[in-house]
């Protein structure tokens, strides 16, 4: 057996179920191990860009690329094939563009969408990526997280439109309601200019998160009243989904 590689998957492991950034002395007090045999396995990761530092403090984090090919297994349990049929339901009730989305880190990433047959429409392309904080499908991911998920986002987050959130404080504001109502609102473009969007998270047969279905339009169409009368449909679509994944409601 291998000890170093196994080392190397003890490490992979440790800063994937880590909610922030961790340090070398943290890693190895964690492990078990040597801060040279840390630094030389961190060494060895990031030259294979599976790790990223961070600075200043110069801690430590996972790359996208354990997402990369986590994707393959996430396209073998066809997370896309299975929503589909929701998918299409819900943008044939509101004609508006519905997207599918997974959680990648403190971004989103758009699985798949179905276009509005409307000229002015919500763009968005399948593989592009947006600041979680600032879009709806990312909102209703985050209110499934723990809230020590919210701490990567201090002092990072950007201002896109007048109206994104800029501080933890506004953001955590946003979850909680997005919790207790069990959906997530974004009645002007937080990451793009003049977007409205409603999402819901889907949740797997373990009861975790495995996505969101959203949808968005142009806020000169979609206003708060409309907003709030689609947000039942994109519940049920989420419900649908979160069923066919094999997800047992608590009764």
């Amino acid at each position: 057996m291998d000890k170093a590689f196994i080392k190397g998957l003890r490490l992979i492991e440790a800063l994937a179920l880590s909610d922030q950034p961790r340090g070398v002395t943290d890693l190895a007090n964690a492990l078990g191990l040597t801060k040279s045999n840390v630094h030389r396995l961190l060494a060895t990761l990031i030259a294979q860009g599976y790790v990223r530092q961070v600075p200043p403090q110069s801690h430590y984090e996972l790359t996208t690329r354990i997402w990369e090919l986590g994707s393959h297994v996430i396209r073998r349990m066809d997370l896309t094939r299975i929503a589909r049929p929701a998918m299409a339901r819900l943008a044939e009730q509101t004609g508006e563009t519905v997207h599918l989305s997974v959680l990648d880190g403190s971004e989103v990433v758009y699985l798949d969408k179905i276009e509005s047959a409307h000229h002015i429409r919500a763009h968005t392309s399948v593989g592009a990526r947006a600041p979680a904080y600032t879009v709806a499908t990312g909102k209703a991911m985050l209110a499934q997280m723990p809230d020590s998920y919210l701490d990567r986002f201090e002092g990072r987050m950007q201002r896109y439109t007048d109206t994104t959130r800029i501080t933890l404080a506004e953001l955590r504001e946003d979850i909680r309601i997005a919790r207790e109502q069990g959906h997530a609102l974004v009645p002007e473009g937080e990451w793009r200019e003049g977007i409205a969007a409603c999402a819901c998270a889907i949740l797997n047969r373990s009861g975790e998160l495995a996505g969101a279905i959203g949808m968005s339009g142009p806020d000169s169409r979609i206003k708060r009243k409309q907003l709030r009368e689609i947000a039942p449909l994109v519940m049920e679509a989420a419900r649908a989904i979160s069923l066919a994944l094999g997800y047992a409601p608590r009764v």
